[in-house]
């Protein structure tokens, strides 16, 4: 099943999500007609884990972490499905990066890996937008719209072992597996919960494949994950 948010004329809205229609309470709201998607949940926080993808270290440098290597992004950099990124006028080096993520259901803390399927409302998919000239993991990471989330929740799916790509216009920029992560989504989920309290909405994301890139205005980013959908958002130019 998915589940969507629509912002509607009289507020948010949360319910099924079926060929463009959200239906909740008894009511049918049409995507595009009755209002936009929203991020699917509303989190607190947004914890994201780095240098998951054996290929992705041997491409940035980086060394292997013994244990999932995270930081978090602030509610505030939140963007939906089909909303512009804004091209900071801070960077000249603005990155793509095809995450899987999962939202949390309820609050919990110290799940174990058996537990978190139960734990997890359903998944969804980010683009881990990074300011890749900036010093620091908050400044390149944290920014408003640095967190592109969407466009719905997939609640039946095992987050193992499934397909994705990212592509930019017609250009497959990244192609894998979640097989490949070097920590799997049920061990970073319980890992994480040992350290922080999780509330209702919050999301954990678990890193990116190969080949994260540069972008550009006028660019189009489609992250697609198998069994979940296509998470797109253009490049802008900064309204500042």
């Amino acid at each position: 099943m998915r589940l969507a948010r629509i912002d509607t004329a009289d507020g948010p809205v949360a319910g099924e999500y079926e060929d463009g229609v959200v239906r909740a309470d008894g009511a049918e709201y049409e995507v595009g007609v009755d209002g936009d998607l929203l991020p699917p949940c509303d989190p607190s926080a947004m914890y994201c884990v780095g240098r998951n993808y054996a290929e992705t270290l041997d491409q940035m440098e980086y060394e292997r972490p013994e244990e999932p290597d995270f930081f978090i992004k602030p509610p505030a950099s939140l963007l939906a499905h089909e909303d512009p990124i804004e091209y900071p006028e801070f960077t000249e080096e603005l990155t793509y990066a095809g995450e899987l993520a999962a939202v949390i259901d309820e609050r919990c803390h110290d799940v174990s890996e058996d537990e978190v399927p139960d734990v997890v409302r359903g998944y969804t998919i980010m683009n881990d937008v990074d300011a890749l000239d900036q010093q620091g993991r908050t400044a390149r990471k944290a920014f408003d719209g640095s967190g592109p989330l969407g466009p719905w929740l997939e609640t039946d799916l095992d987050p193992r072992g499934i397909d994705m790509h990212t592509d930019i216009g017609d250009e497959r920029r990244q192609d894998a597996n979640t097989e490949l992560m070097l920590f799997d989504p049920y061990e970073i989920v319980s890992y994480l919960s040992k350290r922080f309290t999780f509330r209702p909405g919050d999301v954990v994301a678990f890193g990116s494949p190969a080949n994260p890139g540069l972008v550009e205005p006028g660019d189009t980013v489609e992250i697609t994950y198998e069994g979940v959908g296509t998470l797109r958002n253009g490049i802008v130019a900064s309204s500042e």
